[in-house]
């Protein structure tokens, strides 16, 4: 448990104060305890230092900030090959999230709760500061939803929700300080009520904000809603995810197939609805696609291949197929290639980091209609993007729910939904290696520099297995993060 909110805020407020473009904050690395939530002015400079610690806080280059979380889902779901390169190889694998003493299992923890912390404190604090009304009253719906997308993102992958009643993570809804006591675990069911709450508290307190369109990292109706939507399909309230998604993606349309060949780094894409950008002057965040971008030189990593596999979800005529090549670099020949993200600027190395966009709240739309057994209206939602995506159209045939959970994949792909989406659905990794027709290497020719060919064998997935040699299965112990040794040794009444 955290012992001095202060301290975590002075920090915050320090972060927030590095970049004047981005951050709209009257910066200060010495605030005295009895004036940080003062003035509105204040508690906005709270609130913006709190969203830049949460992204561009680095742990290790391996875990830069908040999005990493994303990266570590996706590294371990079906769909991304990873590489032996630097950084998400033991996630990959899956003998780093369950080991409690690792760096990464505690920088996810300690993002979650710092910024929780934070929103605790702006929640009880902002109706006392001095300053306009309608501010102080935006303020506190942005670290309702904030907090509420902290608990949401602690929900998705620490505990599986069969029955609501397993034992996930402690809850905080007040400021803490040096004597604060540490919580026992709350049940999943728990946790998402809070979330909802949240939420529900935040639209009302946001409803008549409306942000600058550049800002699109600060928390307006859309995005309330967008979340919102999320927690209710993730705790199987159909109705209610119906309802908040089509309010999430009011006003953001589906882009065109040449924007999503873009490279997904640009917070000016019409379809994103919330999203973290970057400038050449704060561009700590952008540190996340050097391991996304397979394609541009200045990439470090290239880590996120493809699984062979994967490409055969899509038409030829999906926009979506023209991402696939081979690799033909000669230290990687014969991966696979899923060209999304690329970055905005490759010389600066920036790209904005995408959060939500409208094609999910369509996906989530189909999805609870689904699961709610309205088939036609499920596969109207699922139509509309599959169309915008220039895909064959669904007409029936096979599983419904099963078609948009693979939709999921293939339009999510490297946004962070694959672990997440296992987890909370009871599905299982599936990872099954790239073999001819006869059980034998795949064997591919891949172009050269100098107009030749080379004949390789192709690469998919390097593990294969759970780390006791077991095939991957449904709710296995192995998909779910630790709780850090230290939080462990801190709070005796963890497991209370």
């Amino acid at each position: 448990m955290k012992k001095n909110i202060f301290l975590i805020i002075i920090a915050a407020l320090v972060l927030g104060a590095c970049n004047k473009d981005f951050l709209d904050t009257k910066p200060t690395n010495a605030v005295p305890d009895d004036q940080v939530f003062n003035t509105a002015d204040n508690v906005e400079t709270v609130i913006n230092g709190t969203w830049a610690y949460m992204f561009e806080e680095f742990f290790t280059f391996a875990v830069p900030g908040y999005k990493s979380i994303h990266l570590t889902s996706d590294a371990m779901g079906s769909d991304i090959a990873v590489t032996q390169s630097y950084g998400l190889r033991d996630s990959y694998g899956y003998t780093e999230m369950t080991d409690n003493t690792k760096n990464r299992v505690n920088a996810f923890w300690t993002i979650l709760y710092k910024v929780i912390d934070n929103c605790n404190n702006v929640i009880a604090k902002v109706d006392n500061a001095t300053g306009d009304a309608d501010k102080k009253q935006r303020l506190k719906g942005q670290a309702y939803a904030l907090r509420a997308n902290c608990y949401l993102t602690l929900a998705s992958f620490y505990q599986f929700n069969r029955t609501g009643t397993e034992k996930a993570i402690p809850i905080y809804t007040e400021p803490s300080g040096p004597t604060t006591a540490g919580k026992a675990k709350s049940t999943v069911a728990e946790v998402y009520k809070q979330v909802i709450d949240d939420l529900q508290k935040a639209l009302p307190l946001l409803q008549n904000y409306e942000r600058n369109a550049t800002q699109k990292w600060k928390i307006d109706l859309n995005v309330a809603n967008g979340l919102l939507a999320r927690a209710y399909l993730y705790n199987r309230q159909w109705t209610s995810a119906i309802t908040a998604a089509v309010a999430a993606r009011n006003g953001y349309p589906l882009m065109s197939g040449d924007d999503y060949n873009k490279g997904f780094s640009d917070i000016n894409n019409g379809e994103w609805i919330w999203g973290h950008a970057q400038t050449p002057n704060q561009s700590n965040a952008s540190y996340n696609f050097h391991f996304l971008d397979v394609s541009s030189p200045a990439s470090y990593y290239q880590s996120f291949m493809a699984d062979p596999y994967f490409k055969n979800f899509f038409d030829s005529a999906d926009v979506r197929f023209r991402l696939f090549d081979w690799d033909t670099l000669p230290d990687q020949e014969g991966y696979l290639r899923y060209k999304k993200f690329r970055f905005r600027d490759a010389g600066a190395l920036v790209g904005d980091l995408v959060l939500m966009r409208s094609a999910e709240m369509y996906l989530i739309e189909a999805e609870a209609y689904a699961q709610s057994g309205n088939t036609t209206k499920g596969a109207e939602a699922l139509n509309v993007l599959r169309a915008a995506r220039n895909a064959t159209l669904y007409k029936g045939g096979g599983s419904l729910v099963d078609t948009i959970l693979v939709e999921r994949r293939k339009e999510l792909w490297g946004e962070g939904f694959s672990l997440s989406d296992i987890i909370r659905t009871g599905g299982t990794v599936v990872r099954k290696p790239f073999l001819s027709y006869n059980g034998q290497d795949s064997i591919i020719s891949v172009p050269r520099g100098d107009g030749t060919f080379v004949k390789v064998s192709a690469q998919g997935h390097l593990t294969l297995k759970q780390p006791d040699g077991t095939p991957f299965v449904p709710y296995s112990k192995y998909y779910l993060f630790a709780i850090p040794i230290t939080e462990l040794q801190n709070n005796p009444n963890i497991n209370n």
